[in-house]
């Protein structure tokens, strides 16, 4: 459960840095604080435990055909999705903005979790 909460807040702190770096590169990706950030990392994880599955079973032969990186822009939709309006203090303006973050936030969160799996 502690694993649960430590990924949670690594996630959100991610994604609140991501929205800082677009926002010095004028990409359009708004997080208005620190409870939108939690609640959209919240919101991603569901819709990347239930429908991202669907999307890669469903594009598997472009997925093969590409050797793996549509799953790239698979990870952007599911970025784009959640941040396209209907969740409160978290927005993201286009496909672009969405490649931005979901690119960004996965490095970030990679090498966070990177770092506190050594210091256990």
């Amino acid at each position: 459960m502690k694993g649960i909460f430590i990924r949670w807040i690594i996630s959100a702190i991610a994604l609140y840095l991501t929205y800082l770096l677009a926002k010095s590169l004028g990409i359009g990706i708004i997080v208005t604080g620190a409870g939108p950030a939690l609640l959209a990392v919240v919101v991603l994880a569901i819709v990347n435990a239930l429908i991202r599955p669907l999307v890669i079973l469903l594009t598997l032969p472009l997925n093969c055909l590409t050797l793996g990186l549509f799953t790239i822009i698979i990870n952007a939709l599911m970025f784009l999705l959640v941040g396209y309006g209907w969740l409160p203090g978290f927005r993201v303006h286009g496909f672009v903005a969405a490649l931005f973050g979901s690119v960004v936030m996965g490095i970030i969160v990679g090498i966070a979790s990177r770092w506190t799996e050594q210091r256990e």
